[in-house]
């Protein structure tokens, strides 16, 4: 901490009750109040340093025209720094033994700047000494943050004197020569070293700064600034190159320090740091998130979307300005593949709102990602998806993959809630193409829970909501309960049954093309003698053969219930007595008992976009 003393004297004051006295051989001849408290001092110190005052001197003796009889009596209001700095003034003049320091040399100069303490009324006053001690200090990086926090009280008049703007640009240029020792240079610390633990250089004491234990321990002492002074602080640093995801960890970290971002519980040091900070309104929170979503960096990955989204959800809550939070939805919407489905669900703090979950917010979200990665969307075909997934392409299609992903388990989250419209889900369901899922196992889990939680859906609804899936990407899990299950339409189990059939028949396909493969080789191979490789493949194939048989069993039930149902479609009545008499007909209920619950896709692996389950493929 820096400081520099100034006068050779004594102290020679003494303070009775609010009164400041002079301990001098001549009785006072000026009174002056300052926020209630008096000073009995004398003309001459105080004539000699200050215009301001010499003129009120002045003043004062040509309204009375009696100066030698009346004591002069003054008054200062808003006096820069009050009783405080005024006491440090008038020792000064008398030149007493003062002290500047990091934490009055700010409200000093603004006093002195008040009073006219130039260098026209003595060498050396009080102005130039404490330019000369900012400057000093301005190369201290734990000094400058302490006279800018001190500066915040004297604002406009510190801003004039261009205290605030000089402090700034110290900060900035430390920060980005080195964002890890915020202290003295290596010179300065040696020459510290060697001179022991302060040392005197043109009357300043200083003593070296203590370096943060930590990368982002500087983060800590700019989140002591008032948010007007923080805001420049980030445009001072941006101007000078620092990298975007720096700016970024302090924004986030000044964000925490002051906002109670969703109950969150911080660190022990953030909550440290947050209990010696002052705890703000709902309206200078309001104002600061504002503030804060105008500084966010632009470049796309450096802010955490779970942030992002805390942050959009108190926006909600404490009603932000709609250009704010719109703002937040585009950032999150641009990065929407990082987001986690619990940050998500943001509760709707509309008064007004019917549904439990922001729905309509999520909406906006996606529709934004869509804007940046879809604009090729209609363009892309199934066929064209798989022959990317074949070459190797499809990491430009796995963002699109995720959000999809993502959605489906939103919308399964979402879908209990009964005042949620069908319009509502079908529209955001829809905001994801269809190629973006390479498995519509969990749209159509989604939907399921959808027609569980609202049972009074016509048929004809209950079709327009399964238009949203793609029954020939069904895994065989989604696939089997599909066909047992009793909330789907019936013309949905039937197209069900028929790409089931489809798919055994392509397999079936694929069997005879290679037993064919087989049996030439077979015959090409002559009376070559076997080895014990060919041995080995021959049973393998035998093997093939007993599953090729079950798999043309299958097929031939799956052709035979299909042929029936086309011919009993039209004689069936739409009730729960005929469904289980379908049931019956058609042997469905022998194979696979419907319970009633809710399709859960398989906890398998994913390889391009589809589940592993050659093993249940073959056992067909």
């Amino acid at each position: 901490m820096a400081c520099m003393k100034l006068g050779t004297k004594e102290d020679g004051f003494r303070l009775e009750g609010q009164t400041w006295m002079c301990s001098h051989c001549i009785p006072s001849d000026i009174s002056i109040e300052v926020e209630g408290t008096f000073f009995h001092l004398h003309k001459f110190p105080l004539l000699s340093r200050s215009g301001f005052l010499e003129k009120l001197i002045q003043d004062f003796s040509e309204r009375m025209k009696c100066e030698d009889e009346i004591e002069c009596t003054l008054h200062l209001d808003n006096f820069p720094g009050g009783a405080k700095s005024f006491l440090f003034i008038a020792k000064f003049c008398y030149d007493v033994k003062v002290e500047l320091t990091a934490r009055n040399v700010v409200s000093l100069r603004c006093a002195s700047e008040h009073l006219q303490m130039t260098a026209s009324y003595g060498e050396g006053n009080l102005i130039s000494q404490t330019e000369n001690f900012l400057f000093i200090l301005f190369g201290s990086w734990d000094d400058t943050i302490k006279a800018l926090e001190t500066s915040e009280k004297f604002l406009p008049l510190a801003e004039e004197l261009h205290i605030v703007s000089k402090g700034i640009d110290s900060l900035a240029m430390i920060a980005c020569a080195n964002t890890h020792l915020l202290s003295y240079s290596m010179s300065e610390k040696s020459m510290t070293q060697s001179l022991g633990s302060a040392f005197l250089l043109n009357g300043i004491h200083s003593t070296c700064d203590k370096v943060p234990s930590t990368e982002d321990g500087w983060y800590e002492d700019v989140a002591f600034l008032q948010m007007p002074l923080f805001k420049r602080l980030i445009c001072a640093v941006h101007s000078k190159g620092m990298a975007p995801n720096k700016i970024a960890e302090m924004i986030i970290f000044y964000a925490k320090s002051h906002l109670p971002l969703n109950g969150r519980q911080l660190s022990f040091r953030q909550s440290t740091l947050g209990s010696m900070l002052p705890s703000l309104s709902d309206v200078d929170q309001r104002t600061m998130i504002e503030e804060i979503v105008m500084l966010l960096p632009s470049e796309r990955g450096v802010i955490p979307t779970k942030f992002l989204l805390k942050l959009l959800r108190i926006s909600k809550i404490l009603c932000t300005s709609p250009s704010s939070r719109e703002a937040l939805e585009r950032k999150i919407g641009a990065e929407l593949d990082q987001a986690l489905l619990e940050d998500l669900l943001i509760p709707n703090t509309c008064y007004s709102a019917e549904t439990l979950y922001d729905v309509e917010c999520i909406h906006r979200m996606v529709n934004h990602f869509m804007l940046i990665n879809g604009d090729c969307s209609d363009f892309i075909s199934d066929n064209l998806v798989e022959e990317i997934n074949l070459v190797g392409g499809s990491q430009s299609l796995e963002p699109m993959t995720k959000v999809a992903n993502l959605l489906d388990n939103y919308l399964a989250e979402v879908a209990p809630d009964v005042n949620l419209g069908l319009e509502k889900f079908i529209s955001l369901a829809a905001a994801i193409p269809d190629y973006s899922r390479p498995l519509d196992d969990g749209i159509y889990r989604a939907i399921d829970i959808y027609l569980k939680a609202h049972p009074w859906l016509t048929d004809s609804e209950k079709e327009h909501l399964c238009r949203l899936m793609n029954y020939q990407k069904f895994s065989l899990e989604a696939s089997t309960h599909a066909a047992h299950n009793e909330r789907l339409p019936l013309r949905v189990i039937v197209q069900v049954l028929f790409f089931e059939q489809l798919h055994l028949r392509t397999s079936v396909a694929g069997w005879l093309f290679v037993s064919d493969n087989f049996e030439n080789s077979q015959n090409l191979s002559g009376k070559v003698a076997p080895t014990s490789e060919h041995m080995a493949t021959t049973i393998s194939e035998n093997s093939l053969v007993f599953a090729f048989d079950d798999m043309k069993e299958r097929v031939s039930e799956l052709e035979n219930e299909f042929e029936g149902m086309k011919q009993d479609m039209g004689k069936l009545v739409k009730n729960k007595g005929s469904w289980n008499n379908f049931c019956r007909r058609f042997g469905l209920k022998s194979k696979i008992p419907c319970s009633g619950e809710a399709f859960q896709p398989p906890k398998k692996p994913v390889l391009n976009g589809k589940y592993k389950h050659e093993k249940c493929k073959s056992n067909h």
